[in-house]
């Protein structure tokens, strides 16, 4: 006896080896075009063609899940940050990154808004121990030279650009490249 099957559905089957990776990639598609409450465990199992139980094999819950995504977020930004400053000229750096995290939050809204959403303590955040919050404490300290400048400065800095971010985002601001170049403007901004 033949059995052939009628599904149109295409077949997936999971071949990277290494499945965390997998679904925490598969995690930040689905957050691209799926509201947070509705991003699913199983639904990620299926997108990257695996089984429910072994999803739980990397992540117990989906709070679990949520965590790894937010990591991945706050590298992610941090590497446009960089990436920002490598191009910029030095005294312009420290700007740059700010502009660079306006525009990575604008490209990545749902992540964004996990991030900080996700964080439930400020050492995962950018005052934390990750390269985004390595990367401003370096350059505050960099323009204050002492460390209750640079404490000052960081806060400021991040209040600023975290701030815009969102006012762009809900719409109270307009989503303008210009925009972002004037407000965050190292001429100035952030003067010691």
């Amino acid at each position: 006896m033949v059995t052939v099957s009628t599904s149109t559905a295409p077949v997936r089957s999971y071949h990277h080896g290494d499945l965390r990776s997998a679904l925490v990639e598969a995690g930040l598609k689905a957050l691209e075009t799926t509201p947070l409450n509705d991003l699913s465990l199983r639904q990620i199992a299926r997108d990257v063609g695996v089984s429910a139980t072994a999803v739980y094999r990397h992540f117990p819950d989906k709070a679990a899940l949520l965590s790894a995504l937010a990591a991945e977020g706050i590298a992610q930004m941090a590497q446009q940050q960089r990436d920002a400053a490598a191009t910029a000229a030095p005294a312009q750096a420290f700007a740059a990154t700010g502009r660079a995290y306006v525009r990575w939050a604008l490209a990545h809204p749902a992540l964004f808004r996990l991030v900080f959403g996700q964080c439930q303590e400020v050492g995962q955040t950018v005052f934390g121990d990750n390269d985004a919050a390595r990367m401003l404490r370096d350059y505050a300290q960099g323009i204050t030279g002492d460390e209750a400048g640079a404490q000052r400065l960081m806060l400021q800095a991040w209040s600023l650009v975290h701030g815009l971010a969102m006012l762009m985002l809900d719409g109270q601001l307009p989503a303008d490249d210009g925009l972002i170049d004037r407000v965050i403007d190292a001429e100035t901004l952030f003067r010691t």
